[in-house]
């Protein structure tokens, strides 16, 4: 019951959020710090492009985007996750939820997302990062842009990616939709082209009063 509660309250905060885009990265980067001032850039950006940014909703590379889409006006927006040393929501959110298992956070992180752009980062990075492949990869969603950024940081990935393609374990098409980048702009036209073009967002969702969902969040 309290997975169901959980996905329940997930599922009514976030009815309203519209299209967003979705930032994973590390929590261990500082403000000054280049990782943390492009999150920064990319949550700006995405918002000028229309999106609703969405992070983990902590320090780091989530703060960084959850900050630069509210600095440009843009709506913000953190699943929070509780962990035993307690991360608190980062102060550049403007819907926060807070989610006590990984896996129904994931599934917010990805189910209001028309694009993923993937910041430098750990475990928890990369998990999220093989989720969205996984699921695009599957048929589960929609094939949307997945964006990594900083190539110095993804080439040893992407190596490996390659090594999959060849053994047979993954098929080239596979990866048409991943760019990777150090460009910003790059990283706006591709999702531009792919999300916003492709899907025609344009419109806002409606409420389901049935599941005690209202107007605004």
């Amino acid at each position: 019951m309290r997975v169901t509660r959980e996905m329940l309250h997930g599922f009514r905060q976030l009815h309203f959020v519209g299209p967003c885009v979705t930032v994973f990265g590390s929590a261990r980067v500082r403000e000054g710090d280049s990782e943390y001032e492009l999150a920064r850039d990319v949550g700006a950006a995405m918002s000028r492009l229309g999106f609703s940014v969405m992070t983990g909703g902590g320090p780091g590379v989530m703060e960084a985007a959850n900050r630069g889409a509210k600095e440009a006006g843009g709506h913000s927006i953190g699943c929070n996750i509780v962990l035993p040393h307690e991360q608190a929501a980062n102060p550049y959110v403007d819907v926060s939820v807070e989610f006590s298992y990984f896996f129904v956070r994931k599934v917010m992180l990805v189910k209001y997302s028309y694009a993923f752009v993937v910041m430098p980062g750990g475990f928890g990075t990369v998990d999220e990062l093989f989720e969205a492949l996984t699921l695009i990869q599957t048929g589960k969603v929609s094939d949307f842009p997945v964006v990594l950024m900083g190539q110095e940081f993804w080439t040893p990935l992407l190596t490996q990616l390659d090594v999959m393609v060849d053994e047979g374990m993954i098929d080239r098409g596979d990866l048409d939709l991943l760019l990777v980048t150090d460009d910003l702009a790059e990283a706006e036209a591709h999702i531009t082209r792919h999300s916003v073009d492709r899907f025609r967002l344009y419109h806002r969702l409606r409420p389901i009063r049935a599941i005690g969902e209202t107007v605004g969040v």
